[in-house]
């Protein structure tokens, strides 16, 4: 489904990303390690069309979409969670959720798209009407989520999703990806912690410096010494 050949990205002239290779299967759900700065987040952006692609190949679906433009992107099914979230605060609930779905013209699709993230995150439905300022950490996250899902992606790219929620509010949210991916959506989730992705994905890529330093599947990686030595210390 995603293909990522020799990579080479960056968000100034030079390169942060350094002949990356991935790829997420159809339905599958793939993990990004890696501590700040390991080049992440300039991945999913490269992949997203918001950083250019200076090298290599992103394909999705079979179609190349270095140079493409962020729309195209979207209306090909490639929706990214950023870090941080990125609500619009002073709007509605509903509102962010609505700016979710704004390639789609048609007001019906849009209102059973709300439904449908209604009924994954029904706290949503409750606070519809409150800013997304005076939500709770959790709450911002799951109106991320749910804002791009309004756009029906094929695969969601999440960036650090676990960023300021407590243990139990994060594995509400990894709860509600795997129903995500259960309704059809591949998934890739970039993340520093390790330990709870490693039980989500089926295979994870371990970035450091720009590249990737070795991969393997979750369980192969939950017992390999270098992730026991880096990533799954008390923190995690």
């Amino acid at each position: 489904m995603l293909v990522v050949e020799n990579l080479r990205s960056g968000y100034t002239p030079i390169d942060v990303l350094h002949d990356v290779s991935i790829s997420v299967p159809e339905r599958g759900i793939v993990g990004v390690l890696g501590a700040n700065g390991a080049g992440k987040t300039a991945l999913l952006r490269a992949i997203s069309g918001l950083n250019p692609v200076r090298g290599g190949r992103v394909v999705f679906d079979g179609n190349d979409l270095g140079g493409s433009a962020t729309d195209d992107i979207v209306q090909r099914g490639v929706i990214q969670v950023p870090q941080g979230r990125l609500l619009f605060g002073e709007m509605t609930v509903r509102e962010n959720l609505e700016l979710g779905a704004y390639l789609i013209r048609d007001r019906a699709a849009v209102e059973q798209r709300l439904e449908h993230v209604f009924t994954l995150f029904p706290i949503l439905k409750e606070r519809s009407a409150q800013a997304a300022a005076y939500l709770s950490g959790g709450e911002q996250q799951m109106l991320a989520i749910g804002r791009a899902l309004m756009s029906s992606p094929k695969i969601l790219l999440l960036d650090e999703p676990s960023l300021g929620l407590a243990p139990k509010t994060l594995d509400l949210i990894l709860d509600k990806v795997r129903a995500i991916n259960a309704e059809g959506a591949a998934v890739l989730i970039a993340e520093q912690n390790a330990r709870k992705v490693l039980r989500l994905a089926q295979h994870c890529y371990v970035m450091e410096n720009g590249t990737v330093a070795f991969h393997g599947s979750g369980t192969e990686l939950m017992h390999d010494e270098r992730i026991e030595r880096t990533y799954l210390g008390a923190s995690h």
